[in-house]
């Protein structure tokens, strides 16, 4: 990026559901994980959109998804990892360069 471009947003992280995802793990601290019914649940959304966006992000290498079970029950958890923290980082701080370009030279 130039002084004068436009920051260029993370098309992966840019969604808007897949923002409220990243934005909700990067909360946790580093190595903790978030249990998919409590994300769900959280961001309001349905299992099928969530799985969707959450493919996503793991394809990206932005979240790492660990399937295991509580007794014969199913349990989904979701982890940012290292690479997802630092793009959504770079996300963050790209907003905040075109927000405070926003408005051009007075």
């Amino acid at each position: 990026m130039t002084d004068n471009a436009l920051p260029d947003l993370d098309p992966v992280i840019h969604a808007q559901a897949r923002l409220r995802v990243v934005a909700a793990l990067n909360v946790l601290p580093d190595g903790d994980e978030m249990a998919f019914n409590s994300m769900k649940e959280l961001l309001g959304m349905t299992a099928g959109n969530l799985s969707v966006h959450l493919t996503k992000l793991e394809d990206a290498g932005y979240v790492q998804i660990t399937k295991t079970h509580k007794g014969r029950t199913p349990v989904t958890f979701v982890a940012l990892t290292k690479r997802g923290r630092l793009a959504f980082d770079d996300y963050t701080k790209a907003i905040r360069a075109l927000l405070d370009n926003a408005g051009g030279a007075q």
